[in-house]
């Protein structure tokens, strides 16, 4: 089910080791250390490949993340915000990522504009739990949902890139 590219760069994250929630206060800040840690390196490892596409933050508890993702398509950049919550019941639970702005433009899509992965990552972070982390969510969850829905959307005209006084000049 997974490529043989997708298991190279699964591969290259480090899996989790610890078994905690955010309701776990004795353990989460040691599953937080390892959340950073494959975090970084998947995306030093973007970076050394050129497929860098996401950055990610939290706050300072680690249960609330937000960033930038973008998507190129035909050398054109489609920017979007990104977010999610961590679930009370995580890792058990996959996290739910949103990205906002396009929100009712896609059918795999539900309200806020949370991207669709019930049919191919949840039975896969089912099995993986607890070794998957946020990183194995990006690359598994919403590198493949924008890989497939962007060019949808450009083609549909349901999107624009952000910045076209730079195409226009």
């Amino acid at each position: 089910m997974v490529d043989e590219a997708t298991k190279r760069t699964l591969a290259k994250i480090p899996l989790m080791k610890t078994n905690s929630g955010p309701r776990d206060s004795d353990h989460w800040h040691d599953r937080l250390k390892e959340e950073y840690t494959a975090l970084i390196r998947y995306v030093q490892n973007n970076k050394d490949s050129d497929s860098d596409w996401f950055r990610l933050q939290s706050n300072k508890q680690g249960t609330k993340w937000f960033g930038k993702c973008w998507y190129i398509h035909e050398l054109i950049k489609y920017e979007f915000d990104v977010e999610f919550d961590i679930p009370v019941t995580y890792p058990t639970t996959a996290p739910e990522i949103a990205l906002p702005e396009l929100e009712g433009k896609t059918a795999k899509m539900y309200r806020g504009g949370k991207i669709c992965l019930t049919d191919h990552f949840k039975p896969l972070w089912a099995r993986n739990v607890p070794r998957f982390g946020i990183g194995h969510a990006m690359a598994l969850g919403l590198g493949p949902w924008l890989a497939v829905e962007i060019p949808d959307l450009v083609s549909k005209g349901l999107i624009v890139p952000k910045d076209t006084s730079a195409a226009s000049s």
